[in-house]
């Protein structure tokens, strides 16, 4: 079936996939220049998964050169903080602009740097844009100051104002090295912060062409610092410097850095590891979900925090679900390329497919069923695997419990409702989940361990709620980003109180008894007053 898909079209689009990677290293080119590093220095090479055309090199980044990016931050900071927030939105607006005049360079570049699809990378420029849209229309709602209930009525005019943290570290990974390298900086940047973002090595370029921009959009060239190289390097060197920490990737290395952001006793947030359930239930309607289930498993090349790993559905659907579930991931298109109709690209890098093949090896040597995929496919580039379907995975192998991140997923039965249920809760994570259902999806959602659960979709409808908080309970994360939440994290709140008239203690010459009495009676009578909700 593969090759009757792809067969025909390989030498086109391999052709494709060398302009594409060339179109990646020309814009790729000079950019390296915007990474804070001192000059002479040792350099990384940044090489495109579709066929390995080196894309550039960058600094691998010291110690040094992170305290010297945290320093230049943290005074263009200072100035930046006393900027009105119009006028910061102003900066995010023009930015937004260049974004959206820039599409077809920066498709080509995230392309290039992840191997991913066009679609898939187009939904990376999507969000920063809407991202960059919300925030900017409400910052100055949400960063503004608040009058609060003062301690005594008439007498204490109390009001909270939000104070940027500082300088806010973020470290990005590869998988969205569009997304989840501007998108949490610019809820931070509108706080009032510096930046100093550390992306993965497998993806510089990307956020290097956004700090660019950002720059030409008006944003002061100090106020927002690159540094690249290791996370075992410069990580911990950015954790001991910076004022906040955005961390995106796995729990165990989420758990690392929590530690030593506790040391410090810096706020952190983090979204982390994810085994995300699907629930079908008996009441679904089966082709769209199956539909929606070959979005939510392959979109990216499962390369996704948010992506479904399983699938639990319905005794009495299970089988008409799993044979349209199959059909669809036959009938994606998986090539190289820009091409707007490919439907899966490549993984990104050579560990993350081992680790993909080494799961589904080792389920099927523990006694997994292989109902479609399974197979590397060097015929389309070196790290391209094919969408796979598991049935019958078990407790012991690796599949059943830990994260793939990669276009792999294992399907199970469920009795009913509950057991669904508690099957899709059963995992040290809770990130994502998703529920099929015509009249019980909402009830049944709420029933989830998970951050975000999406009903009759598979993970968009949450992320794309941009007024809503996105992140994980358990393992799968701290703090969320998106909303309110997702601004006012990168802030310290101040409470002012002025008092007048009479002080908040015994008035002189009252004896601290007759105050004490006069307090009580007004504590008495708060009961006979409504309560402001």
């Amino acid at each position: 079936m593969a090759e009757r898909l792809h067969g025909g079209r390989r030498r086109t689009e391999q052709r494709t996939a060398g302009t594409l990677g060339e179109r990646g290293r020309d814009l790729a080119a000079g950019l390296s220049g915007l990474v804070t590093a001192a000059p002479g220095g040792p350099t990384q090479a940044s090489h495109a998964p579709f066929d390995g055309t080196l894309l550039g090199e960058v600094p691998v980044c010291s110690a040094h050169d992170v305290d010297a990016a945290v320093g230049t931050a943290r005074l263009a900071q200072r100035n930046w903080a006393g900027v009105p927030v119009a006028e910061r939105c102003a900066v995010i607006r023009r930015f937004r602009g260049l974004v959206l005049d820039r599409e077809q360079d920066i498709l080509n570049l995230v392309q290039a740097e992840s191997g991913k699809s066009r679609l898939s990378a187009f939904e990376e420029l999507a969000d920063v844009v809407l991202t960059a849209d919300y925030y900017m229309r409400n910052a100055g709602r949400y960063l503004g100051p608040r009058r609060r209930k003062g301690a005594a009525p008439v007498l204490t005019r109390t009001t909270e104002y939000r104070i940027p943290k500082g300088v806010v570290g973020v470290i990005s990974p590869w998988n969205y090295p569009l997304t989840l390298a501007v998108s949490d900086a610019l809820p931070a940047l509108l706080a009032g912060n510096g930046i100093v973002l550390k992306p993965d090595s497998q993806t510089p370029f990307t956020a290097l062409l956004m700090l660019k921009l950002l720059r030409q959009a008006g944003l002061p060239a100090d106020l927002f610092q690159v540094v690249t190289g290791p996370g075992t390097a410069i990580g911990p060197a950015l954790i001991e410097r910076v004022d906040f920490l955005m961390f995106t990737g796995s729990s165990k290395t989420g758990k690392t850095v929590a530690r030593q952001c506790a040391e410090r006793l810096i706020g952190f947030s983090a979204e982390l590891g994810g085994k995300n359930p699907m629930l079908v239930l008996a009441d679904a309607d089966v082709g769209k979900a199956a539909a929606g289930a070959v979005h939510a498993c392959f979109s990216n090349s499962g390369q996704l925090c948010v992506s479904i790993e399983r699938i639990y559905v319905h005794t009495d659907i299970h089988d008409s679900f799993l044979a349209a579930f199959t059909a669809g991931a036959k009938r994606l298109r998986m090539a190289p390329g820009p091409d707007w109709d490919i439907g899966m690209g490549s993984l990104t890098s050579a560990a993350q497919l081992e680790r993909v093949d080494g799961h589904v090896q080792d389920a099927l040597a523990k006694g997994a069923q292989l109902v479609t995929g399974g197979r590397r496919r060097p015929d389309l580039g070196p790290l391209f695997y094919e969408p796979t379907i598991l049935t019958g995975v078990t407790g012991e192998m690796l599949l059943a419990r830990e994260e793939t991140f990669g276009p792999v997923v294992a399907v199970y039965r469920a009795a009913d409702d509950d057991e669904a249920t508690a099957l899709a809760n059963d995992s040290d994570f809770g990130l994502n989940a998703s529920v099929w259902s015509a009249r019980r999806g909402e009830a049944v959602a709420r029933r989830i361990l998970a951050g975000t659960v999406n009903v009759n979709e598979g993970y968009a409808a949450t992320w794309a709620s941009h007024d809503a908080p996105i992140g994980g309970m358990r393992e799968s994360g701290a703090g969320r980003r998106h909303g309110r939440e997702g601004i006012l994290k990168y802030t310290e709140p101040q409470t002012i109180a002025v008092q007048r008239l009479l002080p908040v203690a015994p008035a002189p010459g009252m004896s601290n008894r007759a105050y004490a009495r006069i307090i009580k009676g007004a504590l008495r009578l708060m009961d006979r007053f409504p309560r402001s909700r």
